[in-house]
């Protein structure tokens, strides 16, 4: 759960960012544009690189200050380097797989054993769909293989218990797994949904 959290931080501080620099250029370039300085009057700062519509982003006196200085390339290699490699880093942290596939059971002998995380996922899916009004559960582990966490999500009937098919859940389904390997903790989050009938004509 740490590290989800710390991707979900991640990722709304990369966004926000990236949303600024773009409104703020993209805001500044307009106000440039539309020579909204000219027709409000407004007295921009000196050196200010856009306040006509006529001027560019980069000038070519911008573009070729330092390209004849022996570390400008190198730098300029580096940097994107590392901006790809953290885009890299970035992309396959999206797309890394959440689903745990083992998980270490302790047998009490001090090695432990290895537990398919599927046939743990079946056996509470299975549980979760003894409740009443549940018409589907779909589970799924992720974590670590020593602490594991799960996460559930229960369709449920329209004459469902939505309080009590989670208190099922949590107190026969996730505590018999917590006992059966033996981890010190299993914590769970469930999600419920109401499932849709498609309405039939009655004649």
């Amino acid at each position: 759960m740490a590290m989800r959290q710390v991707r979900r931080t991640v990722n709304r501080v990369l966004l926000g960012l990236a949303g600024l620099v773009l409104l703020g250029t993209g805001g500044t370039v307009l106000f440039a544009g539309l020579a909204l300085p000219e027709k409000w009057h407004a007295g921009l700062p000196a050196g200010w690189p856009w306040d006509a519509p006529g001027d560019v982003l980069l000038r070519d006196a911008d573009r070729t200050r330092w390209t004849d200085a022996g570390w400008w390339w190198p730098a300029v290699i580096a940097a994107l380097a590392v901006l790809v490699l953290l885009a890299l880093w970035w992309l396959l942290a999206q797309f890394r797989s959440r689903r745990l596939r083992e998980v270490l059971v302790d047998t009490g002998d001090g090695e432990g054993a290895l537990l398919r995380g599927r046939a743990l996922e079946e056996v509470l899916a299975a549980e979760a769909e003894n409740a009443e009004g549940v018409h589907r559960a779909l589970v799924r582990l992720a974590g670590r293989r020593r602490e594991p966490h799960v996460r559930a999500r229960l369709l449920l009937e329209p004459h469902a218990d939505p309080a009590g098919a989670v208190h099922l859940l949590g107190t026969r389904a996730v505590a018999a797994a917590q006992a059966s390997t033996g981890l010190a903790e299993l914590p769970a989050e469930v999600r419920l949904r109401a499932v849709r009938h498609r309405a039939e004509r009655v004649t």
